[in-house]
């Protein structure tokens, strides 16, 4: 009888750091102790507290062990399961309310850490829980009920109502109404091939929402994109994932094998007659093929390029049929919203935006990793609370959500509520979630230009305003880090945007001058800095930099000059007081600004401006 069960995360983060080589440990030290009839050791997808990796919990008790070696297994094993005494000084406890047992011995949960406690999980339900190659853990924790609801139970028509009367909004961009998308989709059920498509291409840098639910909770997609099959006269889906998530790929295509075995997936399902089934294609890495209607040209073997529209997929879409495509976080909320109902979905979360929304939290933050929390909550919570806050004392300057698409929220916005009107309301939008913290050691300019360059790169030049209109830009936003910027710049920069904005084809130019705009928006004082000053107020910018040394306190040592890869570095006249040798002096004009100097010094002398 198992008695205890040892999870140990196999989501990208923790399998780079070694947690395959854990488990295998786990598994290899509970044989050697005779334990494999009582100690079963799971792999799970991403339990979200990247940061600690790799992670392992053991229930039922719930331990949760934090940046867990292999060598730490054979210690884990020998006193944990089979002692009964928790290894204390690999037990996570920062914000967990720690609890003793009535022998002292030390317990803490993962669920009573500060990064748990107001989370709401619902696309995240299953992440870290089940084993996502295991189809019969699926269906131990509900899955495929929705979908057997939905076919025996419910018409197609009803099915739409429901996730129309949730209020649940696309996940992926712009916040579409799902069940709206599925309607316009509809009609003709029967007369015409259709199709369903997933978006898990996710190509914003610093996102990686829709790979940990793919690695983690496979079915999930699988189910709800059946029951959207089922809803708008579908009998094939596809699903679009980026090439470079091994992880995702193989669970995925394992679910489908499975799925198909058990019936859930083919002819006939459940006995009524209705037929679907699924496919993967993998993206070759283009950011465009994000946008819907490049995607499905991608599918169709062709370059991916955008399509203008009308007319849109619901009427034309996939090789030209009447298609429906949503995120892999959309899918996700499908089957509980078709179990527990539209009340159910609708109450959570805020009027306009309903449910919750899963953020991948990066940057200047603590507690990196997968954060699910009901729309409406502020920035200020999710960063301060969840995140635990920005590390080294700095202080927080700025967030930027929905990737290249979206801005930039200063600090003095941090008690915004986080939904979709809001956040287009100050310049930014939601995207697909990821959420990059930024504090007082960041430029602005310089992360406008980061996000613009990485937009130029990855249009496709199918139009001029996006192709020819951001190089533009950013050749702007060079010239002014560079210091030979003009004030009359800030004014080429906010009308070539708005013309960006509104003239490109699709939604990656119409989105690419947001970091821009949000930017000169809230930290207009550090353009000007960089153009009338010469300054970068971060330090960031190296042709605004300058290091100096400070003659009194230079020993004349030599030592900065011997690392200076330029040579910049030379000996002056003067000796200060009570020093032997005279001190040293940087050559501004051939200095690269590379640091070595100031990293060399031992005495603080080298100073950077």
């Amino acid at each position: 009888m198992i008695r205890a069960q040892v999870l140990c995360c196999g989501g990208t983060g923790c399998t780079s750091s070694g947690s395959p080589k854990i488990q295998a440990a786990f598994q290899s030290e509970i044989e050697k102790q005779g334990l494999a009839d009582e100690i079963k050791v799971v792999q799970t997808g991403c339990f979200g507290l990247c940061a600690l990796g790799p992670v392992v919990i053991v229930y039922p008790d719930g331990t949760f062990y934090s940046h867990v070696k292999v060598e730490d297994v054979a210690e884990i094993v020998s006193e944990h399961l089979l002692k009964g005494r928790p290894v204390d000084r690999l037990i996570y406890k920062e914000g967990a309310q720690v609890k003793t047992d009535e022998n002292g011995e030390i317990h803490a949960s993962l669920n009573d850490t500060t990064f748990y406690k107001s989370q709401h999980r619902l696309a995240l339900r299953n992440c870290g829980v089940i084993n996502p190659e295991n189809i019969d853990e699926y269906i131990a924790m509900d899955g495929y009920r929705a979908l057997g609801k939905a076919l025996t139970e419910m018409t197609p028509d009803q099915v739409i109502d429901t996730i129309l009367a949730s209020g649940l909004r696309g996940r992926g961009g712009a916040g579409f109404p799902t069940g709206m998308k599925w309607k316009f989709a509809s009609g003709n059920r029967g007369n015409v091939q259709k199709y369903v498509c997933c978006n898990a291409d996710e190509g914003d840098p610093g996102a990686f929402m829709d790979r940990s639910v793919l690695e983690g909770d496979p079915h999930a997609v699988i189910e709800a994109m059946a029951i959207a099959g089922y809803a708008i006269g579908a009998d094939q889906g596809y699903i679009y994932v980026r090439a470079e998530y091994p992880i995702a790929v193989k669970r995925l295509q394992i679910a489908i094998d499975q799925a198909r075995e058990y019936g859930l997936l083919g002819k006939d399902i459940f006995g009524t007659g209705f037929n679907f089934d699924l496919s993967i294609r993998l993206g070759a890495g283009a950011f465009v093929c994000g946008e819907e209607t490049a995607l499905m040209t991608s599918i169709e073997g062709k370059r991916g390029e955008p399509r203008p529209r009308p007319p849109f997929p619901a009427v034309k879409g996939l090789f030209e049929k009447p298609t429906i495509l949503n995120n892999v976080e959309t899918y996700a909320n499908i089957p509980q919203i078709i179990l527990n109902g539209a009340e159910w979905f609708s109450a959570i979360g805020t009027e306009k935006s309903k449910g919750t929304k899963v953020f991948a939290l990066g940057g200047k933050i603590k507690n990196t990793g997968l954060v699910e929390v009901p729309m409406g909550t502020t920035l200020r919570h999710i960063i301060e609370e969840i995140g635990g806050g920005i590390p080294n004392g700095k202080k927080f300057k700025a967030a930027q959500t929905g990737g290249p698409s979206g801005g930039c929220i200063p600090a003095s916005l941090i008690d915004t509520p986080i939904d979709y009107d809001n956040l287009l309301a100050i310049g930014s939008m939601m995207g697909s979630g990821g959420l990059i913290v930024m504090d007082e050691d960041n430029c602005m300019v310089d992360i406008a230009r980061f996000f613009l360059e990485f937009t130029v790169d990855e249009s496709c030049g199918k139009c001029t305003p996006c192709r020819v209109g951001t190089k533009r830009l950013l050749e702007i936003l060079d010239k002014i880090i560079s210091g030979n910027g003009e004030m009359e710049d800030l004014d080429r920069l906010e009308e070539l945007s708005n013309y960006i904005k509104s003239a490109s084809l699709c939604g990656l130019g119409q989105t690419a001058p947001n970091p821009v705009l949000s930017t000169l928006r809230y930290f207009r004082d550090e353009y000007i800095a960089h153009i009338v000053d010469k300054k970068c107020p971060a330090g960031v910018c190296k042709k605004l930099i300058r290091y100096e040394i400070d003659p009194e306190k230079c020993i004349g040592c030599g030592m900065c000059a011997k690392k200076c890869p330029a040579s910049t570095i030379k000996k002056t006249d003067y000796t200060a007081p009570g020093h032997k040798l005279p001190s040293m002096k940087i050559e501004p004009s051939g200095c690269v600004k590379c640091g070595a100097c100031m990293d060399t010094c031992k005495f603080g002398a080298i100073s950077k401006h």
